[in-house]
């Protein structure tokens, strides 16, 4: 098992850092991939040393200040919600599952828009009002959806996955509401809602990365119990798995993983879909490399539809979620496909 997770892992590495230096170049101003590595390798302090500039001094500016922390941002969103992804799918053992079944996408979405309509999201914290609130009301839908699924002091799939459903729809409605109804805020309530990394700093990519690290650890510590989950959950029980503080533990940190970068980068759907599934075509169900290699896939994944909205009809900028709407939707149609098919397969 380890030799396997060191080969996929050092070959998806490699690719990521491919995308980091040929994303970091495309743009209004095309930058050479080995002025990048330069530039990049010279600002970390044990390397800097042997590296003389010989490189344009806009070209550093360009990319330290503009374009590498809204990468490296894109990376941890998609990096972030591709782990939430195969928690859910994990737990709700449903490839079809993602971070945004249980509604917490459109409970953040509810939070910045009641923001944005009322002209308040600079009125607390600056410039951290939003994604504050957009943070605390998705954790609190994930309440309000447990607390309706719960039966006896348990939580059953059926009844969390129709409770997400309705909260999702109810959540949605009330989105919907606040932006016909808004005017002069129309515009950056639609933004929010289609998602983007347009004007994130680096204290962005700083408060959402340990957010991230912890949840990785957190879900990748559970991959056994996961993998033991997946052959039921009565068999899971008798194989020494605490099933029910496993599905809570895994739910809630998925839950906060998904609305880390909600309110990071808006609403962004499909990725949470789309990566871990493709992984499991790869390399199986093992969720011991299920969970890291999503990782590393939806940063990649990410990067690369921040790149597309950028510069696809630049200088006008697609917003984020549209890109990869267009990618997960036909993919989650093949999936939909594919099931019908296996299972008309059985039945004959």
């Amino acid at each position: 098992m380890s030799k396997k997770l060191a080969g996929y892992g050092g070959i998806g590495l490699v690719l990521l850092v491919l995308t980091l230096l040929i994303c970091l170049g495309i743009g209004s101003v095309a930058l050479p991939v080995k002025d990048i590595a330069l530039i990049v390798l010279h600002r970390l302090p044990w390397v800097k040393d042997p590296i003389h500039p010989t490189w344009n001094p806009s070209f550093e500016q360009i990319i330290i200040m503009v374009r590498l922390p809204r990468v490296l941002l894109g990376m941890l969103v998609g990096a972030a919600l591709a782990v939430a992804g195969a928690g859910f799918q994990g737990v709700l053992r449903n490839p079809l599952a993602d971070p945004f079944t249980l509604g917490v996408s459109s409970g953040s979405a509810v939070g910045a828009s009641i923001l944005i309509f009322c002209g308040m999201q600079y009125s607390l914290i600056g410039a951290w009002t939003l994604p504050a609130v957009a943070f605390v009301t998705g954790s609190a839908t994930l309440w309000g959806v447990m607390a309706l699924a719960r039966e006896r002091g348990k939580i059953p799939t059926n009844s969390l996955i129709l409770s997400g459903v309705v909260m999702q729809s109810f959540l949605g409605a009330v989105v919907s509401f606040l932006t016909a109804m808004s005017k002069e805020t129309v515009n950056e309530i639609l933004y929010w809602t289609m998602g983007g990394l347009s004007l994130r700093g680096w204290s962005y990519t700083a408060i959402l990365l340990p957010y991230f690290l912890v949840g990785l650890l957190l879900v990748w510590s559970r991959a056994r119990s996961l993998n033991l989950l997946s052959l039921g959950e009565r068999q899971a029980a008798h194989l020494g798995v605490n099933v029910e503080g496993l599905k809570m533990m895994v739910l809630l940190v998925s839950t906060l993983l998904t609305a880390a970068a909600v309110s990071m980068a808006g609403v962004i759907g499909f990725v949470g879909l789309v990566i871990p599934h493709v992984i499991r075509l790869i390399v199986g169900s093992d969720y011991r490399l299920l969970v890291p290699l999503s990782a590393i896939g939806g940063g990649i994944f990410m990067v690369w539809a921040d790149t597309l909205a950028r510069t696809l009809l630049a200088p006008t900028e697609i917003p984020l979620g549209v890109v990869t709407a267009f990618v997960g939707a036909p993919f989650f149609g093949y999936l939909l496909y594919r099931s019908k098919k296996q299972r008309k397969g059985l039945g004959a």
